[in-house]
């Protein structure tokens, strides 16, 4: 009998694979470290370890315990470190210090990595991860100043760990928080509101959109791509309907100034389209037209090459051009001319087909295994596999199958439904001949 090495065996894996694997180690490495005392301020159960090293990973924010009471300060940290290494992609790291070095990524580490960040053909992974680990720390550096000083103004405990795990929260769209409330207290604070906006809206609308703005100031190219055209149209156009509609018809915030009430109404929706999960007034007192929206934008979701989860603003805003098309009686999609390739039209019926196949599935069994209104194990499901984090107050109250059907949906969500049933199924490479006018799906 011939025996081949592990590595060997990785090797001859399809990508997707690899990154299934990569990530779930990531969670039992990140499940083991959190269950031991240490990381502990009290006793909590192994599932609900599991379950937030699974949201970290995933950057959900979904918890069934607080995390700041029941972990310790270096169980928060391990809970910061998950989120990053989820964030920005598990293998980035490892790229990064490896291309630090002057050596070249090898064949299935390039691979993977492209995998993972979902890239048009026309861009190259080494310089786009270098890019990457570059553009987040700053933006994170940034991020994390600003919030000390806003923290330290409003007297916040712990003003400097705070303003660092939520500047990495929010870049990474995870959601977690050190406050049980997460912002509520921070409702009516202008400048929170538009820090935690900024590296929400940074990490979920993708690395892609960033490196084309660079190259475009360098001068190195004369336009954004298309990839980039779609999400700027799709993220801006989403994010103002969704804050128009919050502010006129949520009755929880009629109460407020204008302007307050207009700050809590972007927040929102912002914060559902990004999948970020942070929430300034109760999600569980809102109305159902609102319960509705807000589902809607969590299945939207972020951006491919982000730190969001969900459906994608590219994938939706296919789905789109198909109905512009079909309306119009034309047999291609474009966009400001640019012919879609039907490769890629065929990837994103397929990614929304696995959507809401997930969806329905994940709904399906919470409804068996809760008692909930039918409405609320919606919102959850919808939560967990666009990887967002918010919830209607029943994430604690799950139980423990509950607990493990939602652990499943945060997993698949961040891996992606498609790539998660590719990881099961697919045995070869999907090529796109069209390189100028790709789209990241």
């Amino acid at each position: 009998m011939q025996f081949i090495s592990l590595r060997e065996f990785i090797k001859k894996m399809h990508p997707v694979k690899v990154a299934l694997l990569g990530y779930l180690s990531y969670v039992l490495i990140g499940w083991i470290v959190l269950s031991l005392p240490f990381a502990q301020s009290k006793e909590t159960a192994i599932l609900d370890n599991l379950f937030t090293a699974t949201s970290a990973i995933s950057t959900t924010g979904l918890t069934t315990v607080s995390t700041s009471d029941n972990y310790s300060f270096l169980g928060e940290l391990i809970v910061l470190i998950l989120i990053q290494l989820g964030g920005i992609g598990y293998m980035t790291f490892g790229s990064f210090v490896i291309l630090s070095r002057k050596r070249a990524l090898s064949p299935l580490r390039a691979k993977v990595s492209d995998t993972v960040f979902t890239l048009p053909k026309n861009f190259r992974i080494d310089k786009f991860i270098k890019s990457v680990v570059t553009f987040t720390f700053t933006i994170e550096l940034f991020g994390a100043l600003f919030l000390f000083f806003i923290f330290r103004a409003a007297n916040a405990p712990a003003p400097l760990w705070s303003a660092i795990f939520h500047s990495v929260s929010a870049f990474c769209t995870a959601g977690f928080s050190i406050y049980n409330n997460s912002f509520e207290s921070f409702q009516n604070n202008f400048w929170l509101n538009l820090v935690i906006s900024i590296l929400s809206y940074s990490g979920a609308i993708g690395f892609i959109v960033f490196v084309d703005v660079w190259r475009e100031l360098k001068g190195k190219i004369k336009n954004i791509t298309l990839t980039s055209k779609i999400i700027l149209h799709t993220t801006f156009w989403l994010s103002i309907g969704g804050t128009i509609m919050i502010f006129l018809t949520e009755s929880s915030i009629q109460h407020l100034a204008p302007d307050a009430r207009l700050i809590a109404s972007f927040f929102q929706a912002m914060t559902s389209l990004t999948t970020v999960g942070f929430n300034t007034i109760p999600i569980a007192g809102i109305a159902k037209g609102t319960m509705l929206l807000i589902t809607v934008l969590m299945v939207i979701g972020a951006s491919p090459s982000g730190t969001g989860g969900g459906l994608k603003s590219t994938t939706f805003s296919a789905m789109f051009g198909i109905m512009k098309s079909v309306l119009k009686g034309e047999s291609r999609v474009a966009f400001w001319r640019n012919e879609i390739p039907f490769e890629r039209i065929w990837t994103a019926m397929a990614s929304l087909c696995f959507y809401i196949t997930f969806l329905i599935l994940g709904i399906y069994l919470l409804n068996l295994t809760e008692s909930f209104d039918f409405e609320r194990i919606v919102f959850e499901a919808a939560s967990a596999l666009g990887t967002v984090g918010l919830s209607m107050g029943i994430t604690a109250e799950l139980t423990n199958l509950g607990k493990i059907i939602v652990t499943l949906l945060m997993f698949i969500g961040r891996l992606g439904p498609l790539s998660f049933g590719m990881a099961l199924f697919l045995k070869q490479d999907i090529f796109y001949q069209d390189d100028e006018k790709d789209v990241a799906i």
